[in-house]
This record gives C-alpha cells, structure tokens and sequence, in this order.
C-alpha cells in the first residue's frame, strides 16, 4: 500500500550544498529569477545611484527568500524529525518508509533510532531492526576492472556496501585494495565496469559530487606539521569552500577527542594523534561515506584502541565506513562484513557465514590423559563423521550437528572412564578463512 502523503513536487529552486545562494531548477524558479534580475537592472539604471543601491540590496534579498522558502529539502512525513526522509513517489511501500540517512555526523540520529521512528510512523515492524536501516546499499561496484597498462590492479570486482556498517576490505599487499579505494574515491578511473557511490554513478562526470559525500583517510594524514592542528583544519575546510568554519572544527575534533590539543603544531603529535587529526579532517565535511585505509598501521594497542572507538561511534551515528586493513583481529572485532580481494574477489559476506560456509561444524575435546581407543570409541558415536588429534593431544571431532553431537559425546566419555577437562565447538578465526582463500597463491602485482 502507498501512503497518500508521499507525493514529492518538484522544488522551483536547489540550495547550494557549499557556500551561499540558490540555484532555480525549474520554469517557476527561472521566471522568478529573470524578473529579479529586470528589477535589479532597472534599479541601477533608472534611479539614482543612492536610491538604486538600496534598491537592488532589496531586490536581492527578497529573491534569495523567495529562493530559499521555495527550494531545499522537503520533509515529507512526520517521522523525519527523526532523520527519516522520503526520496520519491514511492518512498512509502508496504507501510515501511524509504530511510535516506542525512550524514550528519554528530547529530542524535542512530541507525536503531532512525529505524524507531519508522516504526512509531507506519505502526509496523520490520523483520530486523538495523535491516529496515541499513539494506539500501551505499556503494554499488559492478564487474569493476583496473589496469596500468599491463598491469592489472583488479579485475572484474562486484560487491555492494550497506549503509551504516563497516566494510572490510583485506587482501595480501598488492592485491589491489589502495586502487580500489582510490578508483571508489575518484582518484583514478576504472578501465571497466560500473559503480555507484553514495547513490552518484561513477562516470568521471560527478567527481565533484561524490567527494563532497565522502571522505578519505590514508596511512598516512598529509598533515602540515608546522601549521598547528586548528591551522591545518582551517586550511582543509577551505578546500571545500566553508566559510565559517570554527564550529565544525569544534564538533570534530570533539568526535577525536583533541579538543585541548587544538593549539598544538602537527609535528609536535605522536603518530596517534595524528590519525585522528588526519580522521578529524575526514569528519570535516560530514561524509556520508569514510573510506579508511590502514588507519592503524604503525600504531601502539592504546592508539589503536583509540582509533577502532572511533570507527564504532561513526557506525553508530549511520556512517558508512570502508575499512581497508591487514590486520584480521582488527577486522574481525570491528566489521560487519568483510571482502578479500586478490586481485580478483574471493569472497563476501559476514564472517561468522563465512565460517560456516568454508569449514566443517567441530568439537573440541581435552582429557587428562591419552584414550585407549580413541578409534573404537568416536567410531562408535553415530552423530560423529571423523576425528584426528591437534597438536595440543586433544581430539577434534567433526560432527554434522553439535548440539546432537555434544551430549553423546560427553555421555561416551563418561562411560569409558575419561577424564575429560574440556568440550567445546571448534571455532575458526578469520585468519584461518583468510588463509584458506588467499593461501600461498602470491602476491599481487600493484595497490
């Protein structure tokens, strides 16, 4: 069913995301314009010069109002309070709203808030929660192929990124990872294939577009180091045309938790610190999408620490972030889903689905001592397919179900006099499905 509220009019003007003013977009909007101008003209060139000025200050002003009541974002429903606005005609489909996230960073809006306010407006609940948020899909990569002459960088990549989770993105060094964030970012242009990043097709067209959407944060923040860590997000707000920029560097340098070192020369920080300048400057602009790559290499427990508190509040604030990195613990504490690329892309998906997919259900069993016959006694055991011993001299038991398999086990065990220390499901790290896929097969040519 369609909601009878979701019809969107076109709006006769479009604000400037950056700077100040309007832009007409329709007839309305150009007919409105072509008479302020006429007016202004006639201002100046009918009247005296004093009279004239003030005339045409006036013409302006009642234009830009004009421009500004008629033009902008319209709230379609009464839920977008709450960070929940319609896009289109059909932004109401099965009483579930449409959800565009606004990027802005630090306001109150979390993924789960956002999804409530659905619920208190349509009266029904999704299936999941965090899915009514996050399964529209930020970034969009179709069969994507990068070459530097005869190299290739990566080949024929298809993957989607979700809003509002964190992506993990790892590959052995040159498995292209660097190039595709950077073709992602607009940095460089596919050889093939198609993308879309934060709703904008990748088509070298809409550069501009997209990095006012995005952020990116390298190993290495390009800091200025003897300008000091104000100097250097002044200068880089600039960049993107701001004007009064000290309250945005406020809030992000808030979100990094440098507000007392706000008057320190770049150069005088710890590596640390500089990240989170270097993420400071990321948050500048209110990204929708961060693309982090290898934001920890270098760093001591603590600043990573650091650093991986930071990534959790962007995903809880409905910020997507791209996260390119090497280390598996890392990926596996902070990411939603994770992809591994080696030039080509072997896979996708949650890691705990990866797990399952790639490695067979287990049980772990430790005694005091050595079984007699271990043989006869797991044989025994119709829910176990298989055992061998680990280097530990524990036993590991693969089993099709493991709550079937658990108490038979334990109840064989017990009846052939084991002492038996412990019994749990095998658990399989990341690392481990990292090396099942990418294995010994080389390195790759470039990032």
């Amino acid at each position: 069913m369609r909601h009878k509220s979701a019809v969107v009019k076109r709006q006769w003007f479009a604000r400037r995301r950056y700077g100040f003013g309007a832009r007409p977009t329709t007839w309305q909007g150009w007919l409105i314009t072509a008479i302020a101008l006429a007016g202004a003209i006639g201002a100046v060139a009918g009247v005296k010069k004093t009279t004239g000025e003030i005339l045409l200050v006036g013409i302006a002003g009642l234009y830009l109002a004009l421009a500004y009541s008629l033009g902008g974002a319209k709230k379609l429903i009464d839920a977008t309070e709450r960070g929940v606005e319609s896009n289109d005609d059909h932004a109401l489909e099965n009483g579930i709203a449409k959800v565009s996230v606004p990027p802005a960073i630090y306001g109150p809006q979390s993924p789960r808030e956002i999804a409530e306010a659905i619920v208190s407006h349509t009266g029904k609940f999704a299936d999941a929660t965090e899915d009514a948020v996050m399964s529209d899909s930020v970034i969009v990569v179709n069969h994507l192929t990068k070459q530097f002459g005869p190299r290739v960088a990566f080949e024929d990549v298809s993957f989607s990124v979700r809003r509002g989770e964190v992506f993990g993105f790892l590959g052995p060094n040159g498995a292209g990872k660097t190039s595709t964030v950077r073709t992602l970012s607009t940095l460089v242009t596919p050889t093939s294939g198609t993308a879309e990043v934060a709703g904008i097709a990748l088509t070298g067209k809409h550069d501009i577009e997209i990095r006012q959407r995005i952020a990116v944060m390298t190993e290495v923040p390009g800091l200025y180091l003897r300008l000091s860590v104000t100097e250097n997000l002044v200068f880089f707000a600039g960049l993107y045309g701001y004007r009064d920029v000290q309250p945005r560097i406020d809030r992000a340098l808030e979100a990094v938790n440098l507000t007392s070192r706000a008057s320190d020369l770049c150069g005088s920080l710890s590596k640390g610190l500089r990240q989170r300048v270097g993420l400071a400057r990321a948050l500048l602009n209110d990204p929708e999408i961060v693309f982090l790559d290898e934001p920890t290499s270098g760093l001591d427990p603590v600043a990573s620490l650091d650093v991986h508190n930071l990534i959790i509040a962007l995903r809880d604030k409905g910020v997507t972030v791209f996260l390119t990195t090497h280390r598996l613990d890392e990926a596996e504490k902070l990411c939603d889903r994770v992809a591994i690329l080696n030039t080509t892309l072997r896979t996708v998906g949650r890691i705990d689905d990866l797990r399952r997919r790639m490695f067979q259900k287990s049980i772990l069993v430790s005694t005091a001592a050595p079984l007699a016959n271990p043989e006869r006694l797991f044989s025994s055991i119709e829910s176990v397919a298989s055992w061998s011993t680990d280097y530990t001299g524990g036993y590991v038991l693969i089993v099709s179900d493991v709550r079937v398999a658990a108490p038979a086990i334990t109840r064989a065990l017990v009846a052939a006099g084991a002492d038996v220390l412990s019994l749990a499901e095998g658990h399989h790290s990341l690392e481990e499905v990292y090396l099942e896929l990418v294995g010994a097969a080389g390195q790759g040519g470039t990032q």
